[in-house]
Formats: C-alpha cells, structure tokens, sequence
C-alpha cells in the first residue's frame, strides 16, 4: 500500500502512474523510477583549457567558477575552506548507449557497469570534483583540478573537510597498478 498525492493506492494500481509524490507505507518519501527533476544552474564555470584536453590537463588546470545573482549571496564563508567539492552539469556529455563500459575505453579491460567508472558517459549528466580553491573575488572562485568543459553549469558547491576523508579506499586492482604507474 502507497499514499500517493493523499489517496492510498496498492503498488498494483501505481503501474503506469508517474504521481508527483510518492510515500512509503512509513510515510517517509520515496521516488518513482519515472520521476525527472528540474535543476537550476547556480553558475557556470570559465575555463580556457579546450574541451578535448580537459582529462588530459586536470590535474593542473585553472578554472574560475562564476555564480549568478543571487547565488553569489550563498558564498559569504566559503574562503575560509582551502578545498571543495563542485557538483556540476555535464550538458554535452553523450549518455553510454550501455550500462556497461571498457574502463578507459580499453577493450583488453572486461566490461563493468557505468556506475563502478568515472567518465562523462553516466545516464544522469553530473560531474563531481574535488577542487582546490585558490580565491575569491566577490562572485568568482578561482579553483585548481575542476575537470569541467568551458561554460559547464554549476549545480551546487559544498565545503571539503576533514569528514570526507577517507583513508585507504578499497578500489580495483587495475586502478591500484594504474597509481602505481604500472598500468
């Protein structure tokens, strides 16, 4: 049983609904597998390394984060942070046509799923960097390592500390022998 817009409905009578709220029995909210979401971009991001060098370049590159009136107002602290994470639009990215992918396009790799791979080719377009913020100018950030294209929209930024810290990750033996430079 499911309360949707207030009625409640029996899972069965939810096929083929796409109701704009969707509660579990708990009355906790849930999504529907049919819902979209609308974002707003908050800014854009400035950079002029070309797009087909980006990955190539990220490590070093510089990029200025301009946010839009009246977004900027949401800044008033943020230099006090040596680090954050960028959520941003990747609105020129091509979907995979598959969920599953060769990790860095090479096809002596075995295949895995789209979600255990970094690139751009997600079903849903959002990119997420860990940037070093290197100043603030009244509504423009300039950052280092931010690996988004010219004119990217920023969908949201949050402060890096010491809780997002993870020592030691467990990751694939591939990646490990990529860091190590052995692949």
């Amino acid at each position: 049983m499911c309360v949707v817009n207030g009625r409640i409905l029996g899972r069965d009578r939810l096929i083929g609904l796409v109701p704009r709220r969707l509660y579990l029995d708990d009355g906790r909210r849930d999504m529907h597998p049919e819902q979209s979401f609308h974002w707003r971009p908050l800014g854009r991001i400035l950079t002029d390394v070309p797009n087909d060098e980006v990955a190539r370049r990220r490590r070093e590159m510089i990029s200025t984060i301009e946010m839009f009136p009246p977004y900027d107002q949401g800044l008033v602290g943020i230099g006090d942070y040596s680090h954050l994470f960028v959520l941003f639009g990747l609105d020129r990215a091509t979907p995979a046509p598959d969920l599953r992918v060769n990790l860095r396009h090479d096809p002596q790799r075995p295949p895995v799923g789209v979600f255990a791979a970094r690139g751009r080719n997600h079903p849903n377009g959002i990119g997420l960097a860990v940037v070093e913020l290197l100043a603030v100018d009244g509504a423009r950030l300039t950052v280092r390592r931010l690996d988004a294209w010219h004119g990217s929209p920023v969908l949201d930024l949050k402060p890096y500390d010491d809780y997002d810290v993870v020592e030691a990750p467990r990751v694939p033996a591939w990646w490990r022998a990529r860091a190590a430079g052995r692949g």
